[in-house]
C-alpha cells in the first residue's frame, strides 16, 4: 500500500473541500428555490442552516477522515467494526453519482464550445438542447473529454492533482463568479409594453424576504427546500469530506478550516444567485425563473442572445465558471471512490484504481447518455418526478442512500462513539472548537430528525 499523502497546508484542503462543495447545484438550484421560496427569507433560512445543521454534518465528516486516516469505505470500520456496513452505502454514493455528473460536465462542455466558437445565438434556439443530448455521438464525445480531464488530475494525486489544481481553479471560478455577478448588476431592459426592469430591482426581489401569503405550511416548506439544498451542496454523505479529512495533517487548525469551507460554499451560492436572478428578472420577469437544466441550457442562453454581442462574452465567462465548478466536484468524486479501493485493498496502486474507475465510470456514462435515444423510458418516482436513467441514478443516491448515511451518521457519532470523539479530534492541535454544545445538540437530535423528514419527502411519504 502507498505511503499516504496529505494536503500541504490548510489552503490547498480549503480550497479542495471548496471546490467538491461548489458544483452545479449551487448555480442551478440554488437561485431558483431562493427565488421561489420569498428571496431574502430563503436566504436567512439558509445561512441559519449552515452555521448550525451544516456545520456539524461537515465537522463530523471531515473529523472521522483525520482521525482513521481512511477512506469512507474503511473509515466507518475502524471507529466500530460493527459499523463498516455504513462505509459500503457512502462509497456507492459517489459510485453512482460519477457516471452521470460527467454526462452533466459534457453538456456544460458542449455550451462553452458554443459560445466560443460564436454559436451562442444557435443555443438559444427552441430544441436545441434536446436535439443535444438526444443525439447519438457528441454527448458522448463531451462526455468522454470531461470524464478524462477529471481523471488525469485524480491520477496526478493528492498533491500534484487535487491540491495544485484546486489553487488554480478556485480563485479564478470566484474572480468569474464576482465578474458575471457585477455585470448582472448593471443590465436594464425595456420591454413592449414601455415597462422597464432593472438588474438592481432584480437584486432587491432576490434579498428583500417576501413574506407576502406566508403560512406555517409555507414557512415549513421554505425550511425544508434550503435544508436539502444545504445538504446535497456541501458534499456531505457522499465520501468526500471524509477522504479529503484523510489527507489533513494532525496538526492543522481544523476550526479555521471548517469555518473558511462554509463561509466559501455560502458566499458562492449567495453569489450564484447575484449571477443568475436580476438577469432573468430584467428579460423574464418574475416568471422567467426555472430550476436545473431547463434554467442552464435553456432559459439562460436566451438570455445571453437577447444581450446582443456582450451576450456571447458573458456565455463565454459563464459555462467556463460552471465548467470549473464540475470538475472540481467530479474530482472530489472520484477521490472519494479511489481512496477507497486503494485503503481498502492493498494491491491497488493509484494508477491502477483511477483507471479501472475510469473505464467502469465510461461504460455507466454512456448509459446514461443512451437514456435520452435508445435506451429512453420514463419512469414515475415516489417523489413525484418522472425521470430516466440519469433521473433515477439521482433519486437513487441523492434521494435515498444520502439521507440514510447521513442519519446512520449522526447516530454513530451521536450515540455510539459519543460527540466526545469528533471534538476532541478537532482540538487535536490545541486549537479550540467553537460551538461545541450546538455540535453535541445537532449530532445527537436534531440533524437525525431534520434528515429522517427530508427521507421521508424524497420517499413521497411526507
Amino acid at each position: 500500500m502507498e505511503k499516504r499523502k496529505t494536503f500541504g497546508g490548510s489552503l490547498g484542503f480549503v480550497l479542495a473541500a471548496a471546490g467538491s462543495a461548489v458544483g452545479l447545484g449551487n448555480i442551478w438550484r440554488f437561485p431558483y428555490l431562493a427565488a421561489r421560496d420569498g428571496g431574502g427569507l430563503f436566504l436567512v433560512i439558509y445561512i441559519i442552516l449552515a452555521l448550525t445543521f451544516g456545520f456539524t454534518l461537515v465537522t463530523a465528516e471531515i473529523a472521522i477522515g483525520r482521525k482513521t486516516k481512511q477512506s469512507p469505505l474503511t473509515a466507518y470500520g475502524k471507529l466500530n467494526k460493527n459499523w463498516t456496513w455504513l462505509g459500503w452505502i457512502s462509497s456507492i454514493v459517489p459510485f453512482i453519482i460519477l457516471p452521470y455528473y460527467c454526462v452533466i460536465g459534457g453538456w456544460v462542455l458542449k455550451y462553452l464550445i458554443a459560445f466560443l466558437t460564436g454559436h451562442g445565438i444557435d443555443a438559444a434556439q427552441e430544441g436545441y438542447f434536446t436535439n443535444f443530448i438526444t443525439s447519438k455521438g457528441e454527448p458522448l464525445i463531451m462526455m468522454f473529454i470531461f470524464l478524462f480531464a477529471v481523471t488525469v488530475v485524480i491520477y496526478l494525486g493528492v498533491n500534484k492533482g487535487i491540491e495544485s489544481f484546486s489553487k488554480v481553479i478556485m480563485p479564478v471560478l470566484l474572480v468569474l463568479v464576482v465578474g458575471i455577478a457585477i455585470f448582472s448588476l448593471t443590465i436594464t431592459k425595456t420591454d413592449d409594453a414601455g415597462v422597464t426592469r432593472t438588474g438592481l430591482q432584480g437584486l432587491k426581489y432576490y434579498i428583500i424576504p417576501n413574506l407576502d401569503g406566508l403560512t406555517v405550511k409555507k414557512f415549513f416548506n421554505v425550511v425544508m427546500d434550503a435544508m436539502g439544498q444545504l445538504f446535497y451542496s456541501l458534499s456531505v454523505a457522499m465520501g468526500i469530506l471524509i477522504a479529503y479529512g484523510s489527507y489533513v495533517k494532525d496538526d492543522a487548525n481544523l476550526p479555521r478550516s471548517i469555518n473558511q469551507i462554509e463561509i466559501f460554499d455560502t458566499l458562492v451560492a449567495f453569489l450564484a444567485g447575484v449571477m443568475i436572478i436580476p438577469a432573468v428578472y430584467v428579460f423574464s420577469g418574475t416568471d422567467g425563473m426555472a430550476s436545473g437544466p431547463s434554467l442552464m441550457f435553456v432559459a439562460l442562453p436566451k438570455i445571453f442572445a437577447s444581450m446582443g454581442k456582450a451576450g456571447t462574452i458573458v456565455g463565454i465567462i459563464f459555462f467556463a465558471m460552471v465548467l470549473f465548478a464540475a470538475i472540481t466536484s467530479a474530482m472530489s468524486v472520484l477521490e472519494a471512490i479511489v481512496s477507497g479501493m486503494i485503503d481498502s485493498d492493498k494491491r491497488f496502486s493509484r494508477g491502477k484504481a483511477v483507471i479501472i474507475e475510469f473505464i467502469v465510470s465510461l461504460a455507466l456514462a454512456c448509459l446514461v447518455c443512451f437514456g435520452y435515444n435508445d435506451l429512453y423510458f420514463e419512469l414515475k418516482l415516489p417523489n413525484g418526478a418522472v425521470g430516466q436513467i440519469l433521473d433515477v441514478m439521482d433519486y437513487v443516491s441523492n434521494s435515498i442512500l444520502m439521507p440514510i448515511g447521513a442519519i446512520a451518521t449522526c447516530i454513530l457519532v451521536g450515540w455510539v462513539i459519543k460527540p466526545k470523539t469528533i471534538i476532541d479530534e478537532v482540538e487535536k492541535s490545541g486549537d479550540k472548537m467553537g460551538r461545541k454544545r450546538l455540535f453535541t445538540v445537532m449530532i445527537k437530535y436534531i440533524a437525525p430528525v431534520c434528515l429522517f423528514v427530508l427521507l421521508l419527502m424524497s420517499l413521497g411519504i411526507f
